[in-house]
């Protein structure tokens, strides 16, 4: 068959370890041969980063705005025993906080689900998309240990030089404190963000704090959500057809584990953290958990919500046979080729997107997977099978698909 075009790059960020050996199979069995492929590439590998000051990172990250539209591999963020692994000039920052500093993102990150695989929790039938602010709070926090007694306060300093006191508590003994901020701005693009993609993928929106206890913190995201809302968004929600809902995240909580699941949760970034993980958890598997990063001005990133695979990277240096879930990886590219042939108006673009998760998904439903997934599978029978025969068995149901 005649390969696809496109007309417009997509920016490419490749990454560390496991997943980046994974990225060139992908890439050579399920993408150049069917597709014409455009990207503007860069190495978000470690020792690149380090070559470069980290300023591949910001490279990547600003060529994303200027493309709309990004797809990354999972990358490493050293620690202490990373930096004397890799001989690193200094232990740099995560690159998907970097990345969403500088769009301004929000991450949402949903199940991928299939026949065999069933959910921990019974009542789930639908994937429960997480929202996650992805500034300030605990990440930005400053940290003190108090030594003995004394008083601690909260103090802000205006330009003008005149100053507003809290007190944060009386020590009679040694203890700990930790201050953490969060901006308006930032709180606002949140909303914005899961505003915006709940229109586009026709879900309700569940957003949660806890404001009753956090009388100024966190019940100024609920207000900046409310008023967003009300002025921007009632009535786009009400054509739509979907719902906006707000509660106390103990609340939402019970809703969640009660509910069907098909819609979108929104949560502050240490719960989004936290609970992404419980979701993919319970629905399977992180390595078939979508993640897709969307800022305010439209600029979507895709990734796969897991790590680098470390463990079976050295299993790979070592010539040892893996068997390394890759679907997440897969769908990453599939999303960003849907949305960069909605946008260039490439219905062939979209089409293949589509055609290959469903030859992904087929795979896996007709019996073969990797090993994470056999190991948890209902379906009998199943095949369980090596990194690279996985995705080879996945292009061979994709011709299928593609006639």
């Amino acid at each position: 068959m005649e390969k696809i075009k496109m007309t417009t790059p997509l920016v490419e960020m490749d990454g560390d370890e496991m997943t980046r050996i994974l990225w060139k199979m992908i890439k050579d069995e399920l993408l150049l041969p069917f597709i014409d492929l455009k990207t503007e590439y860069y190495d978000l590998g470690l020792e690149y980063r380090d070559e470069t000051n980290d300023q591949v990172t910001i490279d990547s990250a600003l060529a994303a705005k200027k493309y709309g539209v990004a797809v990354k591999c999972a990358t490493i963020t050293p620690n202490a025993a990373r930096v004397e692994e890799y001989n690193l000039k200094e232990m740099y920052k995560s690159p998907n906080g970097t990345i969403r500093a500088i769009l301004d993102g929000t991450v949402f990150r949903a199940p991928i689900l299939v026949k065999g695989i069933e959910p921990t929790v019974k009542t789930w039938k639908k994937p429960i998309t997480i929202a996650r602010h992805a500034y300030g709070d605990v990440y930005k926090a400053t940290d003190m240990k108090i030594p003995g007694a004394g008083k601690a306060e909260l103090v802000y300093t205006a330009e003008d030089g005149t100053e507003v006191r809290e007190l944060i508590h009386e020590f009679d003994g040694p203890g700990i404190i930790q201050g953490m901020h969060n901006l308006e701005s930032s709180i606002g693009s949140f909303a914005r963000s899961c505003f915006n993609f709940a229109l586009e993928t026709e879900q309700d929106l569940w957003f949660a704090t806890k404001d009753t206890i956090s009388k100024k913190y966190d019940h100024t995201f609920k207000d900046i959500f409310q008023e967003i809302f009300d002025a921007e968004y009632k009535e786009k929600f009400d054509a739509a057809g979907i719902e906006y809902f707000y509660t106390l995240i103990d609340d939402a909580v019970a809703r969640v584990i009660r509910s069907e699941g098909g819609y979108i949760w929104a949560c502050k970034n240490y719960d989004g953290d936290v609970m992404s993980d419980m979701v993919a958890t319970a629905f399977g598997s992180l390595a078939m958990m979508t993640s897709v990063l969307v800022a305010p001005d439209g600029t979507t990133e895709y990734e796969a919500a897991h790590g680098t695979v470390q463990r079976h990277y050295y299993k790979h240096l070592k010539g040892e046979e893996t068997s390394t879930n890759s679907v997440a990886t897969i769908f990453a590219w599939s999303g960003a080729l849907r949305k960069r042939g909605k946008l260039d108006g490439i219905q062939e673009l979209v089409d293949f997107a589509d055609k290959l998760e469903k030859a992904t998904i087929d795979t896996i439903e007709s019996g073969t997977m990797t090993k994470d997934l056999a190991l948890i599978t209902t379906l009998e029978n199943v095949n369980a099978v090596n990194s690279e025969d996985f995705i080879k068995a996945i292009r061979v149901a994709l011709e299928k698909e593609l006639g």
